[in-house]
């Protein structure tokens, strides 16, 4: 017997979220844990001190197989820029200029003394009270930062003659004040009773 059905029936399958045995997507992986991972980062990081240690040593031994020249004395910078400075004595203005930032300059170095950026009066008053110059030098001193600053400041022409004067004034300074000076004391040997 043949069984015919009529039947337009549609089979339609139950909905997504009522099936519970559906196939799932891929999960990402899970990180296992190294308990040796921090091993290569100590070992890195003590290669790159290695490192460090080695290229500072290298750089210190080139350093001190460079030959090293000795510095110039203030007195003996003192004298080539003054030597120097004759070839500006066609303009007073810059002559002197130049001649008294030696000058002063050369005192810097020399005593410790502040001298570059102060006035020649405050530059003076300091110097009084010190033990630095004779009182001859500090004389001298005064009259040539006082003939420089005429020529600076006031437009003042002097001859060719009065600026070799200068020169020469701070050259006798610079040969003066180069060594140290040996004190009275110093310079008499004590008397000894027998």
């Amino acid at each position: 017997m043949a069984v015919t059905s009529n039947s337009s029936a549609l089979i339609v399958p139950p909905p997504a979220a009522a099936v519970t045995n559906d196939i799932h997507g891929v999960k990402p992986p899970i990180a296992i844990p190294n308990d040796w991972a921090w091993l290569g980062w100590l070992l890195l990081i003590a290669a790159m001190a290695a490192a460090g240690v080695w290229a500072w040593k290298f750089r210190k031994k080139k350093k001190a197989l460079a030959p090293v020249s000795p510095p110039i004395p203030p007195h003996v910078r003192a004298r080539q820029r003054l030597h120097a400075a004759l070839g500006l004595i066609q303009d007073p203005r810059v002559f002197c200029i130049e001649v008294s930032d030696v000058l002063r300059t050369y005192l810097e170095e020399r005593f410790h003394f502040h001298a570059p950026d102060r006035t020649t009066e405050e530059f003076m008053m300091e110097l009084h009270d010190t033990h630095i110059l004779t009182v001859d030098q500090k004389q001298s001193l005064q009259e040539f930062l006082q003939s420089c600053d005429l020529v600076k400041f006031a437009r003042h022409e002097p001859t060719e003659a009065a600026l070799r004067e200068l020169h020469e004034s701070a050259l006798r300074l610079v040969d003066e004040t180069q060594y140290e000076r040996i004190r009275q004391e110093e310079a008499t040997p004590a008397m000894t009773v027998a």
